[in-house]
């Protein structure tokens, strides 16, 4: 749940197929966010950029980089505030980053990098249907915290022995915490938190708390080789990662409003988790002719969990001792022939696995009961698709997918047989596919009509139709939750040499809040979560060092959500902001 701010990334990087799987064994790839080196011929870069908007925000970036000899460094620093759409749910945030690199060759090089991420987030709960109609911005809950100090430090080496080899090595060592008071959300939304006149003060507070120490060394290496008349590529490497992960929660907190963990008496779990994890990997880029690839690849997983501690059940106290090892294959393929030199069909398959682990069955800060018989899920992805540009004018991508996902773990609303209460619980379901069309497509009018222009005036338009579903169980046939079927952005970009606006309207259809695909429920996880349409507009100004940001997002103030949960902010519908507008101001020197 942290992105790096977009001011410190240089590019976003989506990778599929048999290469995704050098980064893990997760469903449908890999989204990479690439944080900015540090600017070259420069010994010192500052840049700076200040935005005030709507609801109290307040967002200041910071970053400094440069060149000097050997050694190059980038760093940032984030501060940003808001108080909220909804009353109670005022938050800030501190993210920094700072890398150094030193250079002894031309062929080698070596650093260190520290990410750093500080908050405090109060969250005003989630809201009933009947709440959202009668009051979007309405507010259940004035006593609910979340904070989550993360740190990773990394320490890297390359090596580039000959202009065909290359060898990394890095290790990354992350100590985080996350800590959550809340009241205790049994009976949802409509369970009001109210001073009990009897005591003359709140219920107490429910208390959880997280520590998380994970270690990770990867060692990686390329080589270009020749194959015949043309070069190809071998690359692949080693992971090994041992996870400690302390998870103690149901801790009776105080009565008091503020942030505090205090607890009376014991923890109503106190749990240690440990994952040690070692994945092989290897993949190799065949070149057929000028205009055909071919790229296998394989992975393979290997993972150790424990789980130890004591958790009270009926006011029974159980000590589980845990022990559970598996390992397993992963293949990928992915091809591609370009018929012209910028234009590409290309076509991927990878399978997919997604191990459960002690953790997940015993959740932080989830309302819903859990399945003490989870499994493992696992399937596959593929696509296929045509992409390119077109002298300076047209740039497209436009493909199908399917991706199969079996033991989908979802969250279901059930009837207690002995009060005849509904409950949610997460479990696996069943069974499901997700296919459909996914393109991008962007022409720029301006430059269609004089390549020279100064002006451009593009129109762009981002589209995917999604048909997900069950396939087997109770629910064969019943949409995947969450699941939109039709997600498209449109958008309008004029631009010249000082002057950029943006004016983009995005449209999400219409999806579901579980399994069942019921509309309403006495429970706010499970039922309908409507279509909606939401209008941004942005500007901005450059001149020479400076440039002027301001900009509007929903513009008009469309009262919409987009998921419901069983598990904080909420449970139950969390709403989206309403209209906001925005100022900044940016420079570098």
């Amino acid at each position: 749940y942290y992105i790096p701010p977009m001011e410190a990334v240089s590019r976003i990087e989506m990778i599929r197929g048999a290469s995704s799987l050098q980064f893990g064994s997760q469903f449908g790839g890999l989204v990479n966010y690439v944080t900015k080196d540090a600017p070259l011929n420069k010994p010192f870069e500052f840049t700076t950029s200040q935005t005030a908007g709507s609801f109290g925000l307040f967002n200041s970036f910071n970053s400094i980089g440069g060149n000097y000899k050997k050694i190059s460094y980038y760093g940032f620093l984030q501060y940003r505030y808001i108080d909220g759409y909804r009353p109670n749910s005022r938050q800030w945030q501190l993210s920094g980053f700072g890398k150094i690199q030193y250079k002894p060759s031309s062929r080698t090089n070596v650093g260190v990098e520290y990410s750093i991420l500080r908050n405090k987030i109060k969250m005003p709960g989630g809201l009933t249907d009947s709440m959202f109609e009668a009051n979007p911005k309405a507010s259940t809950r004035a006593r609910n915290w979340l904070k989550s100090p993360w740190n990773v430090v990394t320490a890297y080496a390359n090596f580039t022995p000959s202009s065909n080899i290359t060898i990394s090595l890095k290790t990354t060592y992350l100590f985080s915490n996350r800590s959550l008071v809340w009241r205790n959300e049994d009976g949802g939304p409509e369970a009001l938190d109210e001073i009990d006149p009897a005591t003359g003060t709140y219920v107490p507070r429910e208390v959880g708390s997280e520590d998380m120490h994970n270690s990770t060394t990867e060692l990686r290496f390329s080589e270009n080789y020749k194959l015949g008349k043309q070069q190809s590529t071998i690359a692949g490497g080693i992971r090994y990662s041992y996870a400690w992960f302390k998870r103690q929660g149901g801790g009776e907190g105080t009565t008091n409003s503020d942030f505090d963990l205090s607890i009376t008496g014991n923890w109503g779990y106190n749990l240690d988790f440990t994952t040690t994890n070692i994945a092989p990997f290897v993949e190799n880029i065949f070149r057929i002719g000028n205009k055909f690839t071919i790229t296998p690849g394989f992975r393979f997983e290997y993972l150790k969990s424990t789980a130890k501690g004591y958790k009270t059940v009926d006011n029974a106290k159980q000590t589980p001792d845990e022990n559970r090892t598996r390992s397993f294959p992963l293949f990928g393929i992915g091809l591609e022939f370009k018929p012209t030199h910028n234009t590409s069909i290309y076509g991927n398959f990878s399978q997919a696995y997604r191990p459960i682990d002690y953790s997940q069955l015993e959740p932080f800060g989830v309302t819903s009961r859990i399945d003490p018989n989870l499994k493992d899920a696992y399937g596959f992805n593929t696509d296929l698709g045509y992409r390119g540009t077109i002298k300076n004018f047209l740039n497209f991508d436009i493909g199908g997918f399917y991706m199969a996902y079996n033991n989908r773990i979802g969250v279901l609303i059930q009837t207690d047989p002995v009060t005849g209460n509904d409950y949610s619980i997460r479990k696996n379901i069943a069974n499901s596919v997700h296919k459909g069309i996914e393109s991008y497509i962007e022409f720029n009018l301006l430059k269609y009509l004089n390549a020279k222009s100064k002006y451009g005036l593009s129109v762009f338009n981002s589209f995917a139709y999604i048909n997900a579903k069950y396939t087997t169980g109770e629910f064969k046939g019943n949409r995947v939750e969450a699941a939109a079927k039709t997600i498209n952005r449109v958008g309008l970009i004029f631009n010249d040499k000082h002057f950029s606006t943006t004016f983009q309207v995005n449209y999400v259809g219409d999806a579901y809040g579980d399994a069942s695909n019921v509309k309403t429920s006495q429970d706010p996880i499970a039922g309908y979560i409507p279509a909606y349409t939401v209008f941004d507009l942005s500007a901005t100004y450059k001149y020479k060092n400076y440039a002027l940001k301001i900009g509007s997002n929903n513009l008009t103030d469309k009262a919409y959500f987009t998921r419901r949960t069983d598990e904080y902010p909420g449970p139950g519908i969390i709403p989206s902001i309403g209209r906001s507008f925005y100022i900044g101001i940016s420079a570098k020197f």
